[in-house]
């Protein structure tokens, strides 16, 4: 089922879920167990992130310098039909423009029309470590909308390649949203004028990025709905589980945490006390979310799941 029909059908909002992949020559297991405690809450979808492939260079014994293409994480398309093959529930991939050419996004699209998903999260992708901004690959995109617009118009049969006879994919797409704005953003306001370039070109539902103050995503949709951005908007929840998240999410993620989280975090002597701080703090975030009306709640459980359930039986 298409992520936009789970939402409009839904008779009550409900949780919905973020994987990683695991390290290339991991195992397929530590996924289950980061699924298999959560599966009580009959989440209808799971998202799968992507992760394109880095460029180092080293030096041959000779001298030269050679360019080595490392992958660190199995692809998302392989993974999406493990975790539907095991569970029931609606694997969302992600897609991204890095990386990649327009031909071999289509051909990413194919595979996961052949397997019957219908569902996949259209994103930039970050830009590659030592990169100081994105640069597109060529023959890819540049910017996210030009991505949502290649997937909606293979949903019309339109593929890059004039194929007689070619038949319509069925996806639905979702894209991130970023209550705090997106760090390349010069202000909100042009940061949510580029979400609505995403929407128009095709998308039919937004995700956005973690936050940990609830005024800040209030703030977010009413601006979207101002700018005449009308589809629904999942807010995403990350609990803090450790001291080191206190460092580490503002800067990877470009977000603040409020002072009051920050000094009970700092009260804390061990990470399992943090561990409960940030369960106390999601929880109230979930309540205060679904009370003022959102449709469901996206978390990012970086495969912990322990975390996530105590939130999910307090919040729903």
């Amino acid at each position: 089922m298409k992520v936009i029909d789970i939402i409009e059908k839904a008779t009550g909002p409900f949780c919905s879920l973020e994987l990683v992949p695991p390290l290339r020559g991991g195992d397929i297991k530590k996924i289950h167990a980061a699924i298999e405690p959560l599966m009580e809450f009959a989440p209808p979808f799971i998202n799968i992130t992507f992760h394109r492939d880095e460029e180092i260079f080293r030096q041959r014994p000779d001298g030269a310098i050679e360019r080595i293409v490392v992958t660190k994480r199995p692809g998302s398309v392989a993974l999406a039909a493990a975790i539907m093959k095991r569970f029931p529930v609606e694997v969302v991939p992600h897609v991204v423009c890095g990386g990649a050419t327009r031909h071999q996004i289509e051909n990413v699209l194919i595979d996961l029309h052949f397997l019957d998903i219908e569902n996949v999260m259209a994103l930039r992708g970050d830009p590659l470590p030592g990169q100081r901004n994105f640069v597109p690959t060529d023959g890819g995109h540049r910017y996210c909308n030009e991505l949502v617009g290649q997937i909606a118009r293979l949903n019309d049969a339109r593929y890059l390649d004039e194929l007689p006879g070619a038949v319509p994919a069925n996806f639905c797409i979702g894209v991130a949203g970023y209550p705090e704005k997106h760090h390349e953003a010069p202000n909100i306001e042009t940061d949510i004028e580029h979400l609505k370039h995403k929407v128009d070109a095709g998308a039919h539902y937004i995700v956005t990025q973690m936050f940990f103050d609830n005024a800040a995503f209030f703030r977010f949709v009413d601006a979207c709905r101002s700018a005449g951005i009308t589809v629904p908007i999942i807010p995403g929840i990350k609990p803090i589980s450790t001291f080191k998240h206190v460092e580490t999410l503002p800067s990877a993620f470009h977000i603040d945490i409020p002072d009051a989280l920050s000094r009970a975090i700092r009260r804390c002597k061990t990470n399992a006390e943090v561990n409960a701080v940030g369960v106390e703090w999601a929880t109230a975030q979930g309540k205060e979310l679904i009370a003022r009306g959102a449709p469901a709640i996206h978390f990012y459980t970086m495969g912990s799941p322990d975390n996530i359930r105590d939130i999910i039986r307090q919040v729903f």
